[in-house]
């Protein structure tokens, strides 16, 4: 009978808790949860003056929350059952979001049948899809460009074309001649990070993960094909490693590589350099030869937007609206490089407008349409173990041992992880 009691009362507990989290806070204001105060919350700050011309009765705080700290509060609420702590709308690393909402589904609102993805990047958008339903609306792009010193290929002999639309065999023919007569390698990238790597897996439209959420390391072709390119490139001294991430920024400022190829927020940095303006421009990136579905395109980074349950959702909706105007996306570019994954605003006079920096190149609007064409990836809920995973085999495999066996490690690594 006490046992009886007890099941009943827990039960009675449960069914609270969960209405309580479940129902919607129609209070007419919205608390969104970002980080970042000149790129995330200058956006949003933008979104909320647009907003509030037609709505000025709607409240918006926009709080600074860290992203591991929304993290946190995501895991606390959900395991906790009250969902009231969360805002109305956070903000989710793309390469999180799949784990997230794999273990937090009740936080999430499903918007499939409630919001327009038409206009963004295919890629952009898969990345906070999970089982065909959309729990997150996109934002900035971490679109892959390949960025290049143009006044030392030209010391070689080649201009911005002879890096457009190429193989990576091709790239590494050009790296040979380059640091030949210039003496540079063409890129850079710290050492154990795999940006660069899983950059070329994702341009392939390959994983670490199957459909089905198994780990795909040992049988990934792709990857080992990769990793040969990769390891090609350090050993002729065409990519350098180095130590940290403020060495790789140090390579770009110092001019002491030709380029990089990584995520488009790091024109910022280039574009920081004022002492290099027009000595740059972009193109796409090589892609892999002898692979199915390689392309020139890839992403690094970005993030997607997630609306609460059990928040102020209708109203949550409406402001997130702004998300399709490409006036929103005109006007937060000039203050924030914040570039977008809604092919629409390419058009806009501020993305369409040519940078003098990149020697006339309407470098926004090319990025944009760079995002049109990167293939989805599987991220999965243990992104980020398997990401781990490579980079021990990848160094191991750097300092000579086989990477067959190294990437079967990685995958036994990763599935105990998993449980499995």
């Amino acid at each position: 009978m006490k046992k009886l009691l007890a099941l009943v009362l827990a039960l009675t507990m449960i069914l609270t808790i969960s209405a309580c989290a479940l129902a919607t806070e129609d209070d007419g204001k919205l608390t969104i949860w970002t980080w970042d105060p000149t790129f995330n919350i200058a956006s949003m700050n933008i979104a909320k003056e647009m907003y509030q011309k037609d709505h000025p009765d709607v409240e918006i705080e926009i709080q600074e929350v860290l992203s591991e700290d929304i993290e946190t509060n995501v895991t606390i609420a959900a395991s906790s059952g009250d969902l009231s702590t969360l805002p109305d709308i956070l903000l989710v690393q793309d390469n999180s979001f799949q784990k997230f909402a794999t273990n937090y589904p009740e936080v999430y609102m499903d918007i499939t049948d409630v919001y327009d993805f038409d206009g963004f990047g295919e890629a952009k958008v898969a990345y906070s899809v999970l089982d065909g339903r959309h729990y997150g609306i996109p934002f900035d792009a971490g679109t892959v460009v390949g960025a290049y010193r143009t006044d030392y290929l030209e010391q070689a002999g080649y201009t911005i074309a002879d890096l457009t639309d190429i193989t990576w065999e091709k790239l590494i023919e050009i790296g040979k001649v380059v640091k030949e007569k210039t003496g540079y390698p063409m890129f850079s990238g710290q050492a154990g990070s795999v940006d660069s790597i899983l950059i070329m897996l994702q341009s392939c439209g390959a994983s670490m993960f199957n459909e089905d959420g198994s780990v795909n390391l040992k049988n990934n072709d792709p990857l080992k094909k990769i990793i040969d390119v990769y390891s090609t490139m350090v050993k002729e001294g065409i990519y350098l490693e180095v130590n940290s991430w403020d060495e790789y920024i140090g390579t770009l400022s110092n001019g002491s590589v030709v380029g990089t190829f990584n995520g488009c927020w790091i024109l910022a940095t280039i574009m920081s350099l004022s002492d290099q303006a027009g000595k740059w421009d972009i193109t796409n990136m090589p892609a892999l030869s002898d692979v199915e579905g390689a392309t020139n395109y890839s992403n690094n980074g970005g993030s997607s937007w997630a609306i609460i349950n059990g928040k102020d959702t209708e109203l949550a909706l409406d402001f997130m609206q702004v998300y399709r105007n490409v006036d929103f996306y005109n006007a937060i570019l000039p203050t924030t490089s914040a570039i977008a994954t809604f092919a629409p605003a390419k058009d806009a006079p501020a993305y369409a407008a040519p940078n003098e920096f990149f020697n006339g190149t309407p470098i926004f609007a090319t990025i944009v349409e760079y995002t049109t064409h990167v293939p989805s990836n599987i991220t999965g809920a243990y992104y980020y173990d398997a990401r781990t995973a490579v980079s021990t085999a990848v160094t191991n495999a750097l300092n000579g041992a086989d990477i067959e066996s190294e990437l079967a490690n990685a995958e036994d690594t990763v599935n105990f992880a998993m449980g499995f």
